[in-house]
Formats: C-alpha cells, sequence, structure tokens
C-alpha cells in the first residue's frame, strides 16, 4: 500500500495538473470526478459486501464443527441410526455457505462492473469534450490521443489500488475470529500471582467458597473445609453436590464468586497459574488421550521423565503387563482420543500420568470409577503408596476405595453436611453417609 498509494497521489497531480493546463479545467475535474468516484464506489461496495463474507465465514465455521461433532462421536450416531439426520444437518450448513458464496461471488462482480462502468464513462466524457474542441479548432488530433492516454494511465493504478483494498479487506474480515479471540482478556491471567512453588507441606483450606456455573443455580455453597498436609482426604457426596466443582476451582479453571481457597494460608491468587498447576497432579473423571503411542500419553506427565520412570509409572498403575502383550509394546497406537483402549486401560494412564508427575498434592476424581474390584484392589494399594506423605484428595462414589482415608467429608447442595473417618461416620445411623454406604452395600449383594 505505502508504495503505491503515494505514487498514485502523485501521478493523480501530474495528470490533472497536466490536463488544466494543456486542455482546460473541465478536463482535470472530469479527470478528479472519475478517481473520487471510482474511489467512493469502491469503498462503499466493499463495505456492503463484507456482510456476505461474515456469513460466508460463519456458515463454513458452522459446517465444519457439525462434520467434526458428529465424527467424534459416531459411536452414538451409530447407537441411534442418526447418520441420515447428521448429514442433513451437515447439508444444511453447506447450502448457507453456497448461498453466502454466491452472494460474495455476484457482489464481486457488481463491483468489477460498476468500476468498469464509472471508468468508462469517464473516458466517454472526456473523449467528447476533447472532440468538441478539436472541432471548434482549439485542440489537435494529437491532443485527443494524449487525453486518452493520460486517462488511462490513470486506470492502471486506480485497478491496483481498488483490488488491493478489496482483498485487504476479505481479508480482515477472514481474521475476525482470531482478532477477537487476541482481544478477549482471559478470565484467569496467566501471569497473575508472583509465587511459582508450592511445599511438599501442603495443606488445602476452602473458606466459605460460593461458585455457580449458571446464575440462580448454586453448585457450593459457602463451602468450607481443610485438607491438612500428608493427609489423604475423600470428598463424597451424591451427584451435583459440587464434587468435581471442587477440583476445577483449586486447579484454576475457574474463580470461586465468593470465599477464599488458600494453599499453605496463602490465597489462590497470589500463586502463579503455571505453578499452582505444576505442583497438583489430578486423574480426572474422563481421560482423553492423544492420537500418539501409549509410550507418549503416559510421559506426557512428565515430559523430561526417563524411560525406566516411565515405566515404572505404568506399573503401579497396573498398566505395564497389559502393554507388554501388545503388538508393538510401547510403541503402540492408542488412536483418536484413545479409540483403540478400553475405558479402565484408560483410566489407569491418567493414574500413571499423575503418578509420574511427582506433585506435592494428588487429586483423584473418580479415579477407579471404570476399573474392576480386583484392578481397583491393586490400584488402591499403589495409591496408597503413591499418596505417602502427599496431600491427596479423592473424589468418589464408591466408597469401598474412600475407607482408609484419613478423613472423609460429605457434601450435601453444596455444603460439608457431615466428616469425620469411615467408622466414625458409620456411628451416626440417621447419617447421609450411613445412607450412602448401606445403599451400595445392597446393590453390591444384589450383583
Amino acid at each position: 500500500m505505502v508504495f503505491n498509494i503515494v505514487p498514485t497521489i502523485f501521478e493523480l497531480s501530474l495528470v490533472t495538473g497536466i490536463l488544466a493546463f494543456t486542455c482546460g479545467p473541465q478536463f482535470a475535474l472530469v479527470a478528479l470526478g472519475a478517481v473520487g468516484s471510482y474511489a467512493a464506489f469502491t469503498l462503499s461496495i466493499t463495505q456492503w459486501r463484507t456482510k456476505y463474507r461474515l456469513r460466508m465465514n460463519a456458515a463454513d465455521n458452522k459446517a465444519g464443527n457439525r462434520a467434526i461433532d458428529s465424527l467424534i462421536n459416531y459411536e452414538t450416531v451409530k447407537y441411534f441410526n442418526n447418520e441420515q439426520y447428521e448429514m442433513q444437518e451437515y447439508n444444511k450448513h453447506l447450502l448457507n455457505y453456497e448461498q453466502a458464496s454466491l452472494k460474495t461471488s455476484w457482489s464481486l462482480a457488481f463491483l468489477n462492473f460498476g468500476q468498469s462502468f464509472i471508468f468508462s464513462g469517464a473516458l466517454l466524457t472526456i473523449m467528447a469534450l476533447a472532440t468538441k474542441e478539436i472541432v471548434h479548432g482549439s485542440m489537435t488530433i494529437g491532443d485527443l490521443v494524449m487525453v486518452n492516454g493520460l486517462l488511462f494511465q490513470l486506470s492502471v493504478p486506480l485497478n491496483f489500488l481498488g483490488s488491493v483494498y478489496r482483498e485487504l479487506r476479505l481479508s480482515l474480515t477472514d481474521m475476525e475470529v482470531m482478532f477477537k479471540l487476541m482481544n478477549k482478556k482471559p478470565a484467569i491471567g496467566i501471569d497473575s500471582g508472583e509465587l511459582s512453588s508450592i511445599s511438599k507441606d501442603a495443606d488445602i483450606t476452602f473458606d466459605n467458597v460460593s461458585f455457580e456455573y449458571v446464575p440462580g443455580k448454586p453448585i457450593l455453597d459457602n463451602l468450607s473445609f481443610s485438607v491438612p498436609h500428608g493427609k489423604r482426604v475423600a470428598i463424597v457426596g451424591g451427584s451435583g453436590s459440587g464434587k468435581s466443582t471442587i477440583i476445577r476451582l483449586l486447579y484454576r479453571f475457574f474463580e470461586c464468586d465468593s470465599g477464599n481457597i488458600c494453599i499453605n494460608g496463602i490465597d489462590l491468587n497470589n500463586y502463579k497459574l503455571e505453578g499452582i498447576r505444576h505442583n497438583i497432579a489430578i486423574v480426572p473423571q474422563d481421560c482423553v488421550l492423544f492420537h500418539n503411542t501409549i509410550y507418549h500419553n503416559i510421559a506426557y506427565g512428565n515430559l523430561n521423565a526417563t524411560r525406566d520412570e516411565v515405566i515404572e509409572a505404568a506399573s503401579i498403575a497396573e498398566l505395564h503387563d497389559s502393554i507388554q502383550n501388545w503388538p508393538q509394546a510401547y510403541d503402540t497406537q492408542v488412536g483418536e482420543r484413545g479409540l483403540k483402549l478400553s475405558g479402565g486401560e484408560k483410566q489407569r494412564v491418567a493414574i500413571a500420568r499423575a503418578i509420574l508427575k511427582n506433585s506435592p498434592i494428588l487429586v483423584f476424581d473418580e479415579a477407579t470409577s471404570s476399573l474392576d474390584s480386583l484392578t481397583e484392589n491393586s490400584i488402591m494399594k499403589a495409591l496408597d503408596s503413591a499418596t505417602k506423605d502427599r496431600t491427596s484428595i479423592l473424589i468418589a462414589h464408591r466408597l469401598s476405595t474412600v475407607v482408609n482415608c484419613d478423613i472423609i467429608f460429605v457434601l450435601d447442595k453444596g455444603r460439608v453436611c457431615e466428616s469425620g473417618t469411615h467408622n466414625e461416620l458409620l456411628t451416626n445411623t440417621g447419617s447421609l453417609y450411613h445412607k450412602l454406604w448401606s445403599s451400595q452395600q445392597i446393590k453390591d449383594s444384589k450383583f
């Protein structure tokens, strides 16, 4: 733009000056009018065309998202025989894209037609003026050729500037989503806080913490409890009581609406985000794997770990023997999102990752929910050694996995309604924990 705008302005000044000096001011006015009309028309039509480009981009994004969503969840689609429905929904987005694309194309044709019409009109006008002057004898045939050549000389940079502006405008439109993302400030800043490390003797305190995902639907309601360092603490309760939300707040995926979360007596906001997540290892409820080898997926917990350390973590998670029986052992591909692994195997990968991370705080969110009873018992023994002298939190539905915990907090409607050891909580026959325990024992006896 810099190397073309300035020369074009200079050339326009020369052409209008020569026309005004040689042929008269009316010729210069025609040239200036042509340039002004050309620029105004190009700017207004390009601005008008932008909405069609935005619609086309939106339809393209929706079509892509729909295709990805249906392909990732292909099992659910096939379970319910909804392949045709997904194809129809995808086709709707493609039709919207087609319509927006056609409007973008014909609006471009209209822009090109208008630009040519303006310039052709200016050329016709200036040739008519020159012919009139020749008839009157004040201009020669050579002057007519000069006028024609000078005006044509302006058409080249004008066409170039018009196309450059059009392409620049459309490119900025295409990049609009990226600009919105760049301008969007994260709710939790990466560089917030000053502290970057957490001691191995870490303790955790939730002090009157309240949180809601949707306004008017509280998940945590003035929740307060403490996790002493080196202790195994369990958090149990019914579905929707806020167990997993506690982990998300501790990991700072979200900020609590009110109250404070402290580690070693220091508010969580005073720690750097990277420092918090580096010092907390978590076994998530749903383990998502990368489309890579099983070795890479385990080593992802600590990319600097040696191969022996990765194998040791896999052994603790009761996964090493299974991997040895696979065709390519640790170099076996797990497929997209761990497609080729069972639910129990994916959960053991998550446990191995957490063990390999070797953080002072360990969090297990339903760490054994997809495991059979025999594997669960062996892994619980391994977790006993892994959590020794570490601050650990166990989120569990199956109460059999938390009977050996030092403290058990029972959540109900976002608050701690009961706390104590397994035996202490069972002594109160009217407690919620006793009801949960009795209900699960009855279910287990039926099976």
